[in-house]
């Protein structure tokens, strides 16, 4: 999942939400020891949801669509277009005005842990309210810039332009998988959290 599905799995708790936001930052076991507990918990949330979403069926089924080109990226690209519907989705999101609503009080929501914030995400957290990443994985523009983001991050990912490609070609087929997936990962969270 992408930072849109992890932010709506921290279920509007701003230390979760932060945890699961910053987690691709923090390495290793012995970097979790600075967190308050409850960011600790959100980062750690934040990787059993990556293993979770990655072993699901419906992503396996997913990724056969981009393994042959992008191999190894084929779960990160996935990852993205789970945004992608989730924005989308009007189970989660009954209106674009919803969704922008829930951007910004999720924008707000980190910042009151902005001193928790490591060094590269701080640098470009300004960059993501301004252009406001999270909705704009609603369109077709905004997800094609999060590749783009993408493949600038991962420097031996081939170019992203046949991933876009190849998420329009199976659009619908795309959006089956990630509706096969939502529900289990919801589920799998409210479990994960109340442990």
């Amino acid at each position: 999942m992408n930072y849109l599905a992890h932010a709506y799995l921290s279920f509007g708790d701003s230390e979760i939400l932060t945890g699961n936001l910053i987690a691709d930052h923090v390495k290793g076991k012995l970097a979790l020891d600075k967190y308050p507990e409850k960011i600790k918990q959100g980062i750690i949330l934040h990787r059993r949801i990556d293993e979770y979403t990655d072993q699901h069926p419906a992503t396996k089924r997913a990724s056969i669509y981009f393994k042959p080109q992008y191999g190894l990226y084929a779960n990160p690209i996935i990852d993205c277009l789970y945004d992608h519907y989730l924005a989308n989705d009007p189970k989660l999101f009954t209106s674009e005005s919803e969704l922008l609503k829930y951007t910004q009080e999720t924008y707000n929501k980190a910042l009151l842990q902005e001193a928790y914030f490591p060094e590269k995400f701080a640098s470009y957290f300004p960059h993501m309210c301004e252009h406001n990443w999270l909705y704009n994985y609603r369109t077709m523009p905004g997800i094609k810039r999060s590749l783009v983001g993408l493949n600038r991050r991962a420097i031996h990912m081939p170019d992203s332009q046949n991933a876009y490609e190849t998420f329009v070609t199976h659009y619908y087929i795309l959006a089956q998988c990630y509706y096969e997936f939502i529900d289990d990962v919801i589920k799998f969270v409210k479990i994960e959290l109340s442990k």
